[in-house]
């Protein structure tokens, strides 16, 4: 079979096993592409949308927003060629020196002074969390203080140490988000609802 057969197929196989979810039709396909990554149906269960989540992910990727991942795994994992129409760029600084050198210098995780590095590029666009605890954390913060302004989060750390509870802080904020809830995620599923919004906003319908 060829790629495009299987994913077909893949998605006939979750709509079956799914029926009576109860998504929405911009919802569903983030949720589907999630179960499709991971083979996993929890997410039915788990996942969170702010109920401005799609349609502030489809305006900034409409509007050539920059996307900032947490992990160069992410960004490796979100379909770049797709995005060539709208502009985007596609950002990951925890490789940076300079990232490395602060993170050194005050005793924190790259995945924090990471955040730091990029508040001059993430306003109005996309900021991709599917790591690291600490960059989520550190992220509502700037918000909170008014110093950070994406249009939206998606937020997927995984792990047994602030994962659930970076998430559950998130979901105690009117910010656009979308999430789970509990240890589950990882910079596959992060980067997997980021393709899922790049396909709603290419389609002219919506």
């Amino acid at each position: 079979m060829k790629p495009q057969e299987i994913e077909t197929l893949s998605f006939k196989i979750i709509d079956n096993e799914a029926q009576g979810h109860g998504f929405g039709p911009a919802e569903w396909p983030v949720v589907r592409r999630l179960i499709h990554t991971s083979a996993d149906f929890d997410y039915l269960n788990t996942i969170r949308f702010h109920k401005d989540a799609i349609a502030a992910g489809i305006t900034a990727i409409r509007s050539g927003k920059p996307i900032i991942t947490d992990t160069e795994m992410a960004r490796s994992g979100i379909r770049k060629t797709a995005l060539v129409p709208f502009g985007n760029r596609v950002i990951c600084r925890i490789s940076d020196s300079d990232v490395a050198d602060a993170a050194r210098k005050n005793g924190t995780t790259r995945a924090l002074e990471a955040v730091n590095r990029s508040v001059p590029e993430m306003e109005g666009g996309i900021y991709v969390v599917g790591n690291a605890p600490t960059a989520l954390l550190r992220l509502i913060e700037l918000i909170q203080a008014q110093k950070a302004f994406p249009a939206l989060i998606l937020g997927f750390p995984v792990g047994f140490v602030n994962a659930a509870e970076s998430k559950a802080l998130l979901l105690e904020h009117d910010i656009p988000y979308i999430t789970n809830t509990g240890r589950k995620g990882g910079s596959n599923i992060a980067a997997a609802a980021l393709n899922a919004l790049i396909i709603l906003s290419m389609d002219k319908q919506l």
